[in-house]
């Protein structure tokens, strides 16, 4: 257990392991509690990683395609739970990193009043940052389960003007600077996410020397990953949302049955050539990293592992995918063939379409259909 009462707020970034670590978290509660780490939630059948997002929605102001008001009142109660709590509490969303000045001051000074100004009471901030070589195609690839239907080279090139979600939240030294303008150096602690190769744990164990956390109170392993697809497989996903238009692909069962049914249970299974980060994106990429590995020399901010780490690695010329070009349109057929006996079988195991929302579907599909 921890000295005095502590805060530690994981912000992200995205796409650098947040959901294994939010849910080897939520897995290890129980565990976690005996030995005075609280991971808060609203209620016992509430996940912990759902509260804090619907805790960081509310005070960002931002619902993310959610119904109206589905995220209010949780900062609130979040708050309340790290009051009532005893020794350290941890609280992780990603979407916490790109926030802007206001609305860190009041996270930060929320929190701080939330633990009582009790002896030794602190709050930590922790972040979480990988090389663009792997984030970016990770990224670009989100985004496009989330209904976005821009090309990787589009993406790509927003991100490098600064016009992009994702960048604002990996772009290390402008989300550090934001969050030390607040918190003291001594109490923000980036994690580098270890290159392929490693071992499986290392990450985990790094965040726990972050989050003040004995391993050995943590034994259960994740059964959660964000799984990628292939490149075939992205653009099938691309060209659905192209077709369906993103108000009608952000409706609740839409994205269920895409993002979660199709893209990650069914196509991220599929062998197939990964997405990759175009060659000629990777000198602006490897330009990020040393900047970034510079800022941090003269940060004064905790470092947990290797800051080369977050240097990119080119692939092997010669590497099957590593070249990326324009997907053949036979992989995408067969990419598309295989989603559509997807969705067919999903079809005939929700048989009741008054039980399953399969009639709103359908509503939904004619809806699409008489736009076109």
């Amino acid at each position: 257990m921890t000295d005095g009462r502590r805060v530690y707020l994981h912000i992200g970034a995205p796409k650098t392991g947040t959901t294994y670590v939010q849910d080897r978290l939520t897995r290890n509660a129980s565990s976690l509690r005996k030995h005075g780490v609280v991971l808060p939630t609203s209620s016992p059948i509430v996940s912990p990683a759902l509260f804090h997002f619907r805790a960081a929605l509310d005070v960002l102001d931002q619902d993310w395609g959610g119904s109206p008001g589905h995220a209010e009142g949780a900062w609130d109660t979040l708050l309340k739970r790290v009051r009532r709590a005893s020794g350290s509490v941890v609280v992780s969303h990603e979407i916490f990193a790109p926030a802007p000045p206001e609305r860190i001051e009041r996270i930060v000074g929320e929190l701080g009043e939330a633990l009582g100004g009790a002896e030794g009471g602190e709050l930590h901030v922790v972040y979480s940052s990988r090389d663009l070589g792997r984030q970016l195609p990770a990224a670009w690839q989100e985004s496009i389960k989330q209904g976005r239907k821009w090309t990787l080279r589009r993406f790509l090139s927003r991100v490098e003007r600064g016009h992009n979600w994702f960048f604002r939240a990996f772009d290390l030294p402008t989300v550090l600077e934001r969050w030390s303008a607040a918190v003291p150096a001594d109490r923000i602690h980036v994690v580098t996410v270890p290159h392929p190769g490693q071992p499986r744990d290392l990450l985990w164990r790094r965040m726990c020397e972050a989050l003040a956390i004995d391993p050995a109170w943590s034994p259960a392993e994740s059964r959660r990953a964000n799984p990628s697809m292939g490149a075939a497989e992205t653009e099938v996903i691309r060209a659905l949302n192209q077709h369906m238009g993103r108000k009608a692909r952000r409706e609740a069962l839409f994205d269920e049955l895409i993002r979660k049914v199709l893209a990650e249970e069914h196509l991220a299974s599929r062998d197939s050539i990964p997405v990759r980060l175009p060659p000629d994106r990777y000198d602006w990429a490897e330009e990020q990293a040393a900047s970034w590995i510079e800022w941090l020399g003269s940060s004064g901010l905790h470092v947990i592992g290797d800051v080369e780490e977050l240097r990119p690695v080119r692939p092997d010329p010669d590497a099957e995918g590593a070249q990326p070009v324009r997907v053949r349109n036979k992989l995408k057929f067969n990419a598309a063939v295989d989603a559509l006996a997807a969705m067919t079988a999903e079809a005939a195991r929700r048989p009741d379409p008054d039980k399953t929302g399969l009639g709103r579907v359908r509503a939904g599909v004619e809806r699409v259909r008489s736009r076109r």
